[in-house]
C-alpha cells in the first residue's frame, strides 16, 4: 500500500522589498501624506513588508494595489521629500 501525500505552499512573497534604513525615509513621507498615522502604527521589520502592507491597507482605507504603488514611488524617489 502506498500513500501519496501532495502538499502546497501557500507563501505569499512581499511585491517589494524594503531594508530597515530605507524605511526610516519612507516613513516620513507616508506620515507626511497620512498625518494621522502614528509612530506606532507605521512600526516595521525587515522582513514584514506583507504585514507593513496589510496593516496600510487598513489603515488609509486603500487597497493593495495602491499601497504598493505608492510604497515603490517612495522608493524609487528615497531622497526626494515627495511622496
Amino acid at each position: 500500500m502506498y500513500f501519496y501525500i501532495f502538499a502546497e505552499n501557500n507563501f505569499i512573497m512581499a511585491e517589494i522589498s524594503i531594508s530597515n534604513k530605507e524605511w526610516e525615509r519612507v516613513k516620513i513621507k507616508v506620515k507626511r501624506k497620512y498625518n494621522h498615522l502614528t509612530d506606532e502604527e507605521l512600526a516595521y521589520t525587515e522582513g514584514q513588508e506583507d504585514s507593513l502592507i496589510t496593516r496600510l491597507m487598513t489603515l488609509v482605507n486603500r487597497d493593495r494595489k495602491y499601497i504598493l504603488f505608492t510604497l515603490k514611488k517612495a522608493l524609487v524617489n528615497i531622497d526626494n521629500n515627495r511622496l
